[in-house]
């Protein structure tokens, strides 16, 4: 009899089959996301037949020898939290993929197995497939059990932000997990994707795979509140007390910023910035348009005056379908284009931190860095118009209203040296 999951969790498994599961092994999902329906499913069909010979269910116990497919979850995950626990044996090595990227991984951690020069000392629950000194490619502390004994994983993924907890210890705090069919680009992994469970080496059985959705409201506030001190409140939610400009163009409603829909312009803050993050929420109407005011001067048109305006854009409006790439949501306007389609649905609140580093400058977009650039790289620009400003080392930082209610809140900023 299968365990009963924890209160607004459910189970992943049925404890009668594998129905709900296919099976992949390390390939890209994106590939696989973009076959037509009937084209999936025969794939999808197919991996079945191997499946079968290489995964069962004893009691409560999902089994594999360490041969075969990955075992893949039908369902496709957005902002969710796993709850997984695993008994595997030495020399064995294994994971769990995320949203269909590797990995999570499990290890022998001891000596004996013979993996301690590729990182299996440090213990398993680290993101294994990051970059060479990347946070989370280590975890934190070694929280292993000895062989014969269950470990549980509490995983939490929000965007591409990981949190993992092995046997109640904190092994990766908040790190992005790369995406390692597309480091060349720097694509973030999807939106949402599978659960995947790599065995290979040896035997592995599981147990308790539960899992629960993350609403909107969690994912942001646990982006918001992701361990890094030194961040303050810049926008106090009540009045202006701190900002200058276009003060006329925006108004105050239930704590955020709104843009008025029939006037524009530059609200800013009345001081100026060199190297900083800042955190925020925003919301988009239906065509929404507004742009984030970076190392403004105080006047002109901050996209080309300023460093950069970074676009904040409805990309899914019909109306903007032709625009040029650099014009899109979460883009150096005009300069570099950022990775589309990690906008959350119209009417939802996004997270967004930017953060501004002498020349560079990175936006992750709810959990997933959408935009990395170095603008002192850039000679090609939209239209061949120059952008004077892109130099700039100070200045505020603000809001460019384009006669659209767009709105902000909890708008923290933290200085950088």
């Amino acid at each position: 009899m299968f365990a009963e999951p924890p209160e607004s969790f459910r189970s992943l498994l049925n404890g009668k089959d594998l129905k709900g599961w296919w099976g992949a092994v390390t390939e890209n999902p994106r590939e696989w996301m973009a076959m037509s329906d009937e084209a999936l499913q025969a794939k999808k069909a197919a991996s079945r037949i191997e499946v079968a010979k290489h995964w069962r269910i004893e009691g409560e116990e999902l089994v594999n020898p360490g041969t075969g497919p990955y075992l893949t979850s039908n369902e496709n995950f957005g902002d969710y939290e796993l709850l997984v626990e695993y008994r595997t044996v030495a020399g064995a090595d294994s994971g769990i993929y995320l949203k269909g990227c590797p990995q999570v991984q499990i290890w022998d951690y001891t000596e004996a197995g013979g993996k301690w020069e590729i990182g299996a000392d440090k213990g398993s629950g680290g993101l294994w497939n990051n970059s060479g000194g990347a946070p989370g490619k280590d975890p934190l502390v070694l929280a292993d059990r000895a062989f014969g004994e269950w470990n549980q994983f509490r995983i939490v993924q929000c965007g591409a932000r990981t949190w993992v907890w092995l046997n109640s210890q904190l092994v990766v705090d908040g790190a992005l997990l790369e995406n390692y069919f597309d480091q060349a680009r720097r694509l973030p992994i999807p939106v949402r994707g599978p659960i995947q469970l790599q065995t290979h080496g040896g035997e592995i059985r599981w147990r308790n795979i539960f899992v629960r959705d993350i609403e909107v409201e969690e994912a942001n506030e646990r982006l918001r509140e992701r361990a890094d001190p030194g961040f303050a409140m810049i926008f106090n939610g009540h009045d202006f007390s701190g900002w200058a400009g276009a003060l006329d163009g925006y108004e105050i409603k239930a704590g955020a910023l709104l843009s008025h829909p029939e006037k524009g312009g530059v609200l800013h803050t009345d001081r100026d910035y060199a190297n900083f993050v800042v955190r925020f929420e925003y919301r988009l109407p239906a065509g929404g348009n507004s742009g984030l005011a970076i190392r403004y001067p105080g006047s002109g048109d901050t996209a080309y005056v300023g460093m950069t305006e970074v676009q904040v854009l409805d990309d899914t409006a019909g109306k903007y379908a032709e625009l040029d790439n650099r014009q899109y949501n979460g883009s150096a306007y005009g300069m570099v284009a950022a990775h589309r389609g990690y906008l959350r649905p119209l009417g939802e609140w996004n997270f967004e931190e930017v953060t501004v580093a002498g020349s560079t400058i990175k936006v992750e977009l709810n959990g997933s860095v959408i935009l990395n650039a170095d603008l002192s790289e850039v000679t090609d620009f939209m239209a061949d118009r120059p952008h004077p400003g892109k130099d700039r080392v100070s200045g505020s930082f603000g809001f460019a209203g384009h006669s659209s209610p767009v709105a902000f809140r909890n708008i923290f900023l933290k200085t950088l040296p």
